[in-house]
């Protein structure tokens, strides 16, 4: 016998109700930020904010973020060999990926900079990488690789002839050609080997020269290499005099493929929307870059440029989580009031903002300072040498903490897939891996102070455009000088770490509103701080730090 529900029943249950619940965060302006605005115009790039907010919005448009997330869900496929046995090595990648790269390349944030003589332009792309870095990280690799290739590419004057105009350009082409028949290229980038990694010096892959002069032929095997779908490579080899820098193309002049056998991609913790491989050459054709023997001092300057892109794509996971993070607390209540309203969690949003301004701030002085020293500025060439090690170190060490505490801002709503904020957690710790580790990172510091006197001098010259506006700030400062006068590799990351801090409360007292700048000298300097984000002390103006901060207040 059959059942009938009575009338009442057959209406939608509300145990179904969705209430309590926030909207999308999209479509929002990723633009919204007061302190990445402040620091354009301040470094030098306020020409460029109109494009930049158009660019805010774009990146945080339904159909932007909607690329993002096909992108990571359906990652890089590997095809060695097409349907009739031919070696191809190419990697296929979701329509998704093509339409974030291709707007990245349109919008300046891969080569652009470096075909714009007008000052300002390095720091133009930094910010643009802070907007639409909003939407995923993974392509950021292979722009970020393109971007630094460029002053390495320059130490051959007629490789860079030929190529730096289509490496600066803003067409994206990723089918594979010969690259002087396209009109944009990509550039990747091979250092590390399975038993060196950072140790590059003790590469194995050695390069034979040929007849012809500059040209060689390498044997080996790299055991990671980002974006293997790039166009050229530069790579480190050892040649006879010794490990130098070469240019690999993917397809050579002929029309030939050239020997780049993708052995596989990488199973990645995130950046699982970009492909990293392992790449083996067999009489692989390439050309010298710089003199024989001098392959770090000519691939370093790629190292500096991209170090700089680790510490602004941190920054800029911070302000997207954090950005997540408040507007899930201003739609969400719990025990009789919203969470924005609850003076607790304004704690954690609060340090979770001076954290992020901090990171914003230092990113876009390091963008200015390269910006100046392509400009011939020495100064700021010292201070960038120094100055970008330590930021790299710092704030890319406080990425992982800061997005597993905004996503704990949204509860177990944040510890599903959906949400996002597992792809940002995931995300963050390779930006500390990335372009040497944090032993890296300090160990360079402290050969920076050893044998470049002038980057502690830049430093300290910075430092002192503060001096006297914050007595703990000054205290900071001494203790620096005395950590400076006893350092060892022990201690190294204990003194870098004392470097960002004090670095960045330097730029706050200079830049920020009191509030901000007196919250993070409390905390940061002062020692009036606990473990864990959230622990400001009961000075803080928590109301002002938020206003300054939050979205949609400005």
């Amino acid at each position: 016998m059959a059942f009938t529900p009575a009338p009442e029943e057959s209406a939608q249950s509300g145990t179904h109700a969705v209430t309590n619940q926030p909207p999308p965060l999209a479509p929002y302006d990723a633009a919204d930020d007061t302190v990445l605005l402040e620091g354009l115009r301040r470094e030098g790039a306020g020409w460029a904010e109109e494009e930049l907010r158009r660019l805010g919005l774009r990146a945080g448009s339904a159909e932007a973020q909607e690329w993002a997330e096909l992108a990571n869900r359906h990652e890089p496929v590997l095809r060695t060999h097409d349907r009739y046995g031919n070696r191809v090595d190419e990697v296929d990648f979701h329509p998704s990926w093509h339409h974030l790269m291709r707007t990245a390349v349109a919008e300046g944030l891969a080569g652009t900079p470096w075909a714009e003589d007008r000052p300002g332009a390095h720091v133009a792309r930094t910010a643009g990488g802070l907007v639409w870095g909003h939407t995923d990280a993974g392509h950021g690799c292979p722009t970020s690789m393109t971007y630094a290739a460029i002053p390495a590419l320059r130490k051959e004057p007629e490789l860079a002839k030929v190529y730096e105009p289509l490496l600066t350009g803003r067409e994206y082409e990723p089918e594979l050609r010969v690259p002087t028949e396209k009109r944009g290229l990509l550039a990747g980038m091979g250092m590390t080997e399975k038993q060196g990694g950072s140790d590059v010096r003790t590469n194995t892959t050695a390069a034979t020269p040929t007849a012809e002069p500059g040209v060689y032929t390498l044997h080996g095997h790299k055991w990671f290499t980002s974006a293997p779908m790039c166009d050229v490579f530069l790579v480190l080899a050892q040649a006879p005099g010794g490990l130098s820098c070469f240019l690999v193309p993917r397809v050579l002049p002929d029309g030939s493929r050239n020997t780049f056998r993708i052995q596989r991609l990488k199973d990645k913790l995130g950046n699982r929307s970009n492909a990293s491989s392992e790449p083996e050459f067999d009489r692989t054709v390439a050309w010298l870059v710089g003199p024989e023997g001098q392959g770090v001092k000519t691939i370093i300057e790629m190292v500096n440029c991209t170090r700089l892109d680790c510490v602004m794509m941190s920054a800029t996971l911070m302000r997207r989580t954090l950005v997540e993070a408040s507007h899930h607390a201003r739609h969400r209540s719990a025990f009789g009031a919203r969470l924005i309203d609850q003076p607790l969690m304004r704690n954690v949003l609060a340090d979770l903002a001076l954290e992020s301004e901090a990171a914003t701030t230092l990113t876009l002085r390091l963008a200015g300072a390269a910006d100046r020293a392509v400009h011939g500025d020495a100064g700021e060439q010292a201070f960038r040498r120094i100055a970008t090690a330590v930021g790299k170190y710092w704030v890319t060490k406080r990425g992982p903490a800061f997005t597993a505490e905004a996503l704990e801002c949204l509860g177990g709503n944040g510890y599903v897939e959906d949400s996002g904020m597992p792809r940002h957690y995931r995300e963050a710790p390779l930006l500390s891996i990335w372009e040497g580790s944090g032993n890296v990172n300090a160990l360079d510091v402290l050969r920076a102070l050893r044998r470049e006197p002038d980057t502690a001098q830049a430093l300290f010259g910075e430092l002192a455009l503060a001096q006297g506006a914050d007595a703990r700030l000054d205290a900071a400062v001494a203790r620096l000088k005395d950590l400076l006068a006893s350092a060892s590799e022990t201690s190294a990351r204990r003194l870098v770490e004392h470097m960002a801090l004090t670095l960045q409360g330097s730029l706050l007292v200079r830049h920020a509103p009191a509030a901000v700048a007196d919250a993070f000298c409390a905390s940061r300097l002062g020692g009036d701080w606990g473990h864990a984000f959230g622990t400001l002390p009961d000075t803080a103006a928590l109301d002002a730090v938020l206003a300054r901060a939050l979205p949609g207040n400005n």
